[in-house]
């Protein structure tokens, strides 16, 4: 029991750090949701792929010296990078691959969302190939000294920058959403497109706006998911993209605090999990099996309660 408690704090450090990441890419689906009752299912891998882009530009500064010179301008400049690549990204794949079945059976943009997905992978994987001749990338190591805080925790500073990172991005998310004119139309797009459209606001440009927040957001959430994990991979999105959705789900879908606090939750119980599971079941099960939690969390919430923890039950009139 004394090493249970011991490793809490550790534990719930590293589980705050992925729940951000898990965090800041729900909200791309639950916005897109919100806009379009549509799960994008290519938002795990626009994720990789700003987790590819951030990472370069990492590489190119390091090569350059600018990295080491001044290590949190690097990381601001390669965070501006990603989103702004990624949230282009996220527009032209609305506008080629969504946009013309806006109006067709709720299958057909799923099936488009899926060759989406494909076509990211490989051609991040083509891309790689061609210039490194490897499919993986390993981000530069930044901030690489670490903090003792009290007699059980040892934080590394990457750590920390991430965490302020994350809270910062979702701070300003917020204050855009709820503040700013072009927030209020997205909430007003995603209560209805109809009443929008009767009072003038454009409801194409703002599900434009949409895609390139929701995809700026997970662009920057791979960044930070390639500084604190290093490895990625282009099959790297697919999983976190799973376990994103999952958060959205469990706050509940459509709802932006709600895939804040999902992904936290989602988070925690998975460091938590990873953690104690194999003093629990005395080595038979281990942190191998982590990634279970988040599948078993999705199916409590669909059974239970499907409108996830701040979501509200919809009555459809007929």
């Amino acid at each position: 029991m004394d090493g249970m408690t011991s490793m809490l704090p550790q534990m719930l450090i590293d589980g705050l750090t992925l729940g951000f990441v898990y965090a800041i890419v729900a909200i791309g689906y639950t916005m897109v949701y919100g806009a379009l009752e549509f799960i994008n299912w290519a938002h795990g891998d626009i994720f990789m792929f700003g987790a590819f882009v951030g990472t370069e530009t990492l590489l190119f500064f390091k090569g350059r010296g600018l990295l080491d010179a001044s290590p949190i301008v690097g990381l601001l400049g390669a965070l501006i990078m990603a989103m702004v690549i990624t949230g282009l990204l996220g527009v032209g794949i609305e506008r080629v691959a969504y946009k013309p079945l806006r109006n067709a059976p709720k299958l057909v943009p799923l099936i488009s969302a899926f060759g989406v997905s494909f076509f990211l992978e490989d051609m991040v994987r083509m891309t790689e190939g061609l210039a490194r001749n490897a499919f993986f990338l390993n981000a530069p190591i930044l901030f690489d000294s670490r903090v003792k805080l009290g007699s059980n925790i040892d934080i590394s500073v990457k750590t920390i920058v991430v965490l302020i990172i994350g809270v910062i991005m979702m701070a300003l998310l917020t204050l855009f959403v709820n503040k700013t004119k072009v927030g209020k139309a997205i909430r007003a797009v995603a209560q209805d497109q109809t009443c929008a459209n009767l009072m003038a606001i454009n409801v194409n440009g703002i599900i434009s706006m949409t895609f390139l927040v929701g995809a700026g957001m997970g662009g920057a959430a791979g960044l930070l998911f390639a500084v604190q994990y290093s490895l990625i991979h282009p099959l790297v999105g697919f999983l976190i993209g799973l376990k994103a959705f999952t958060a959205a789900v469990l706050g509940g879908i459509g709802n932006i605090p709600g895939a804040m606090l999902g992904g936290i939750m989602l988070g925690l119980v998975e460091s938590l999990g990873s953690g104690y599971l194999s003093i629990l079941t005395n080595g038979n099960f281990g942190a191998e099996y982590k990634d279970v939690f988040a599948f078993i969390i999705l199916i409590v919430v669909l059974i239970f309660k499907p409108a996830g923890l701040l979501g509200k039950a919809v009555s459809e009139k007929v």
